[in-house]
């Protein structure tokens, strides 16, 4: 993960305006090397921009920016990898919106919809994460720190002629664990469309079928009941799952098929870890960042015998990583996040 001179660049970087939170790349094929990049200010005016590279030019270019007033918790594009869809990004904040992009270029982004999952009020408790189903495009699951998981129905049907606005109801809402939900991820098993898993609060790793939710499986506790931040399902194998823990510089994988045991953990980070991305293209490749100012990729195939050290290292980010994303139209690329930089890593 060196610049190395007279070859392609390994690495491009862009400055954004203000510090960044959360990034995420697109999926449409017509647009590669296409990121959204969420501000991070205390104060109610916050910013989503989205940036393309200039492969001529080996330069970012901001294409379009638009107002958001909290941070934004996630940003997806939607996972629309055949273009057939409208051009959507969503947002997790103080509610779920969903954005469209009405040009070629970027240049002009409307707001679609608002969704709040409180049918009793117009404020509903603080998003902190979803997840945007890869087979049924119309169903973006949310979690919130009231202890309760969001499946959301999108309707996003095009009429002849004209194109209809995009709209929402919420599916089902549940109590998905005893204290604050903090990450939802569906997962590829099963055909893709009915199973998910959430963490939070209470240190559980929680897995739901949409089709049976009256149970949920509990896979995982933290022995401490940690609170645990984030999870990620490997995208081509469904039996495992990664997930860290608050002010943890481990990185804990599970198998669903021997819940509670940790089949590996991933010890190298000097500092907490911020972030996990699984590899798109690969079963056994995993990246994980932290406030160590490292990204770092394991194999994980030796598994279950201890994995000791990364494959790669990148050591050189000038801040605490505090988002990771890799590319699933750009596999040989990771995009992570520091300070006001976001930086695209060739692997």
């Amino acid at each position: 993960m060196a610049t190395t001179p007279k070859q392609r660049k390994q690495i491009y970087k862009y400055n954004a305006p203000w510090d960044l939170y959360s990034m995420n790349w697109s999926l449409r094929p017509d647009k590669r090397f296409r990121l959204a990049l969420g501000s991070f200010m205390e104060e109610y005016s916050n910013k989503v921009q989205i940036v393309s590279l200039d492969e001529e030019t080996s330069e970012f270019t901001a294409k379009g920016t638009f107002e958001h007033p909290y941070p934004t918790t996630k940003i997806m594009f939607i996972p629309d990898t055949k273009g057939i869809f409208p051009d959507l990004l969503a947002t997790s904040g103080d509610y779920l919106r969903v954005w469209r992009s009405t040009t070629n270029n970027d240049s002009d982004i409307r707001l679609e919809v608002v969704l709040n999952n409180n049918k009793n009020s117009d404020f509903c408790a603080p998003l902190t994460s979803f997840d945007w189903n890869e087979v049924d495009h119309n169903l973006i699951g949310t979690c919130s720190i009231d202890t309760t998981c969001t499946i959301w129905n999108l309707e996003m049907g095009q009429a002849i002629g004209r194109v209809n606005a995009v709209a929402g109801h919420v599916r089902t809402q549940l109590i998905a664990h005893d204290k604050e939900v903090y990450d939802i991820a569906f997962s590829r098993a099963g055909g893709g469309r009915d199973m998910f898993a959430s963490v939070g609060a209470d240190g559980s790793v929680r897995m739901f079928d949409l089709r049976h939710l009256e149970h949920s499986t509990i896979i995982y506790e933290d022995p401490q009941h940690t609170p645990l931040l984030r999870l990620s399902w490997n995208k081509q194998d469904p039996n495992y799952l990664a997930t860290i823990s608050m002010n943890s510089s481990e990185v804990i994988i599970i198998d669903v098929r021997v819940p509670c045991t940790p089949v590996a953990r991933l010890t190298n980070h000097k500092a907490p870890v911020n972030g996990i991305a699984w590899a798109p293209h690969s079963s056994c490749h995993i990246c994980t960042a932290g406030d160590d100012h490292q990204a770092l990729i394991w194999d994980i195939q030796q598994m279950p015998r201890s994995i000791e050290d990364p494959i790669l290292a990148y050591t050189a980010a000038e801040g605490e990583v505090n988002q990771i994303q890799w590319g699933a139209l750009q596999p040989d690329w990771i995009a992570i996040c520091y300070n006001k930089s976001c930086e695209i890593l060739r692997v």
